[in-house]
């Protein structure tokens, strides 16, 4: 399905955290825009430093999906530690932004093992400056989370985006 979101898990099925639920709309997802997003996780694991998440981002053209490249840590790149970029974005002492703290969903490592969701909850995309190649069209993603070469989560998205 071109041009519609959806979303599954891709790992084996001995991964330790899987995707339960998402929703994301309005769909296409338009930036600057709102967002109204639900969830729920399931981690059979505490997930400890470092978290590495490998994205592959892909854009249709056409018929064909092209692999868009690591621009300034935009697009198919590799993250070695989250935990740390989460530490940059949020100073560990502040409390977690809201929604999350309501929900009690953590925003630091390690996140505890358990069941986390996120009633639909709306979030403001800012108006970003995207590059060309990343504005207007189909893509999807897939993203692995692994530590210390475990594969502890992998998820597939697909989603279109449509800039103002």
């Amino acid at each position: 399905q071109v041009g519609g979101f959806a979303w599954e898990n891709c790992g084996d099925k001995r991964n330790p955290v899987v995707l339960q639920s998402l929703s994301v709309a309005p769909d296409p997802i338009s930036i600057p825009g709102s967002l109204r997003v639900s969830a729920a996780v399931n981690s059979g694991k505490t997930m400890t430093s470092p978290l590495k998440v490998k994205l592959v981002v892909e854009k249709a053209l056409g018929e064909l999906w092209i692999q868009l490249p690591c621009i300034d840590q935009l697009g198919s790149c590799t993250y070695n530690d989250v935990c740390s970029i989460l530490d940059d974005l949020i100073p560990p002492g502040t409390t977690c932004p809201e929604p999350l703290l309501t929900y009690g969903i953590p925003c630091h490592c390690p996140f505890k093992a358990g069941s986390y969701s996120l009633p639909a909850s709306d979030f403001d995309l800012p108006d970003v400056e995207l590059p060309s190649w990343m504005t207007n069209g189909n893509y999807r993603v897939r993203a692995v989370v692994s530590n210390g070469g475990e594969e502890l989560a992998c998820v597939k998205l697909a989603f279109s985006l449509q800039s103002q």
